[in-house]
This record gives C-alpha cells, sequence and structure tokens, in this order.
C-alpha cells in the first residue's frame, strides 16, 4: 500500500452534498481517500481545489499529474 497526496480541481456545486459526492467521485479515481480538504475556491470561475491523502494497493495503477508519493508504505502503526 502506498499513500498520495493529491490536489484536485472540482467545479462548484449547488448544495454541499453534491460538493461531498462530484470530491469523492474525482478522489475515487486515483485511489481510496483517507481525508480531504477544500484548500481554495475560486468563485469567479466556479471551481475549488481540493487537497486530499489516498491510498494505493501495492501494484495498483500509476502516480497522475497532481499525485505525490508520500512515501508511506503499509499500516503506520
Amino acid at each position: 500500500m502506498t499513500t498520495h497526496f493529491i490536489t484536485a480541481e472540482i467545479d462548484l456545486q449547488e448544495s454541499p452534498l453534491a460538493i461531498q459526492h462530484a470530491v469523492e467521485a474525482e478522489l475515487q479515481k486515483r485511489g481510496e481517500p483517507l481525508r480531504w480538504a477544500v484548500t481554495n475556491v475560486d468563485l469567479e470561475r466556479q471551481k475549488m481545489m481540493v487537497e486530499a491523502i489516498v491510498t494505493l494497493s501495492t501494484g495498483e495503477g500509476q502516480a497522475v499529474s497532481g499525485e505525490r508519493d508520500m512515501g508511506f508504505k503499509g499500516n503506520p502503526h
């Protein structure tokens, strides 16, 4: 298992629940989200920036643009 720090740009949605669903759907494309946070909102462009920590099972996909391997392997405990 590897842990990655990623950033994603998400379109603003009409409701908080719709935002949550949009963020989780985007993050699932990149791994299993552990946590995420909205770090910037651009009202003019109707976009928000999300930073997240996701995990990938060993051999599951490759890092994509906006990802950085945090170097954590396996269970941290």
